[in-house]
């Protein structure tokens, strides 16, 4: 029984630990925006690029990317040529403080290493 008492705390210790910018991003915003991969929407790694370039501070970034997010449209995108290419992104449903919570994800995140939540079928 105190073998499963002390089990019980290091896994809740774990779940706790973990970032959940990365839980929600890889839970959800993965399906489209694989890391190094454009399929049906860019890469993260180029919406990361892009966004950095235009916000290169976090907050500025995070600001514009999760109230975007919160209300896509293509006459406010930073990204145009992407919504033609992909159409433009479906509302999510996500309230703004989840978005703030991913885009601060994907602020941080460097891509091209080992990260919190890094899927390599992803990487190809």
């Amino acid at each position: 029984m105190l073998r499963f008492f002390f089990a019980s705390i290091a896994v809740s210790v774990e779940l706790f630990s973990f970032d959940m910018g990365a839980l929600l991003f890889h839970g959800n915003c993965i399906t489209c925006h694989f890391e190094h991969k454009a399929v049906s929407a860019p890469s993260i790694t180029e919406v990361q690029r892009r966004y950095k370039a235009v916000f290169p501070k976090k907050k500025d970034f995070v600001d514009y990317m999760s109230k975007w997010i919160l209300k896509p449209s293509a006459k406010t995108s930073i990204m145009l040529d992407a919504v033609k290419k992909y159409e433009l992104m479906p509302e999510l449903g996500y309230d703004e403080d989840t978005l703030r919570q991913i885009s601060e994800y994907i602020y941080d995140t460097d891509f091209l290493k080992k990260h919190k939540g890094h899927i390599d079928t992803h990487q190809k």
